[in-house]
């Protein structure tokens, strides 16, 4: 004996439709994790540009203080200009992802509850085909 033969066919029929509307909140709980990973990860990344930047400037100052080689000397005045340069590119960088992720956020719109309403709606009304025959055009 199963389960499926414990419930009466209204009682699956009603726990059908209450799992359909739980995975529907599942995947907007997906898209708004999935929305702050992102978030995160521009974030992440911005921290890991100023790390190497850090570097590259205590690295030059570094060089040029304990150094009195004309070579390490070199090195250390061309390490710092390249930090800050690597600093602007990474600070430049994730402020163009983050307005573009900005502006997806913006586009975003949970479809759960209204494609709930359209395909109840499409069941409710008599004579309504819900299967679609839509061919692709071809090139």
């Amino acid at each position: 004996m199963n389960w499926r033969s414990i419930l009466s066919r209204n009682e699956r029929k009603k726990l059908k439709k209450e799992l359909k509307v739980q995975d529907k909140l599942n995947l907007e709980v997906r898209d708004s994790l999935a929305m702050q990973r992102t978030r995160m990860a521009n974030e992440r990344t911005l921290l890991a540009y100023m790390r190497t930047a850090t570097a590259m400037i205590l690295a030059g100052l570094t060089f040029i203080k304990l150094f009195d080689d004309l070579f390490y000397i070199g090195v250390g005045l061309i390490s710092i200009p390249m930090g800050v340069v690597v600093a602007y590119f990474g600070y430049r960088r994730y402020s163009k992802q983050k307005l573009e992720i900005a502006q997806n956020t913006t586009l975003y719109a949970p479809t759960s509850p209204i494609l709930a309403e359209v395909t109840k709606q499409e069941k409710d009304e008599p004579g309504t085909d819900t299967t679609s025959t839509t061919t692709s055009p071809q090139l």
